[in-house]
C-alpha cells in the first residue's frame, strides 16, 4: 500500500478513473460518469492541497489501482459546503464540535470490484485511520452493503438531533 499527501496528483487521472469505476457502479448507476468524474477530479485538486491531507493507494499484481482511501482533518470552524451542512443538521452543532472537529476525516474509500471480498477495505480504512485517536466518514442511506460494512467493523452512528438526511455519519469505535 502506498501513501500520498499532494502528490497524489501526480496519479490523478488514474485515480479518477479508478473513482467514477466504483461511484457509477451500483447502487451509483444513476451518476452520469462524465459529471462524476470532473467533479471528482476538480475536488480532488482543493483536497490534496488541504492540511493534513493523505491518501492510500493500493496496486493489484497488474499495477492497476484496486482500491483508495483519502481524508484528512476536519478544521474549525466546520464547513457548510457539500454534505457538511446535512451533517450539521443531523447532529447538531455540540456534537459537530464534539465528534468531528479536530478528527481524522474519511472523505472517500473505494475498492474496485476486481479486489472485492479481498479484506482491502478493511485495511485500507484500518490502515487512514490506525494512528489517530478520532476518526469519521459519511456514507449514502441507500448504500445498504457499506452500511453494513461500517456496521461490522464497529463504527458507531451518533445520535441523530435533527432532521433526518440521506447522509449517515459514522464515528470510529476507538
Amino acid at each position: 500500500m502506498q501513501s500520498y499527501q499532494a502528490d497524489i496528483l501526480e496519479i490523478a487521472d488514474e485515480l479518477t478513473e479508478a473513482y467514477v469505476e466504483v461511484f457509477t457502479a451500483p447502487p451509483f448507476e444513476h451518476r452520469d460518469p462524465a459529471e462524476t468524474r470532473a467533479a471528482f477530479r476538480q475536488r480532488l485538486e482543493g483536497d490534496a492541497l488541504r492540511d493534513g491531507f493523505q491518501a492510500w493507494i493500493e496496486r493489484s499484481d497488474d499495477g492497476r489501482i484496486s482500491g483508495f482511501v483519502t481524508g484528512w482533518t476536519t478544521p474549525a470552524p466546520f464547513r457548510t459546503d457539500r454534505s457538511y451542512g446535512s451533517v450539521l443538521k443531523r447532529l447538531g452543532p455540540e456534537q459537530v464540535d464534539e465528534l468531528l472537529v479536530g478528527a481524522y476525516e474519511v472523505d472517500e474509500l473505494g475498492v474496485l470490484a476486481h479486489a472485492r471480498g479481498t479484506g482491502l477495505g478493511r485495511r485500507l480504512l484500518e490502515t487512514a485511520t490506525a494512528e489517530r485517536s478520532r476518526a469519521w466518514l459519511l456514507a449514502w442511506n441507500q448504500n445498504f452493503d457499506t452500511l453494513a460494512f461500517y456496521r461490522r467493523l464497529g463504527w458507531i452512528e451518533p445520535e441523530v438531533r435533527g432532521p433526518e438526511t440521506d447522509i449517515i455519519v459514522f464515528v470510529a469505535p476507538n
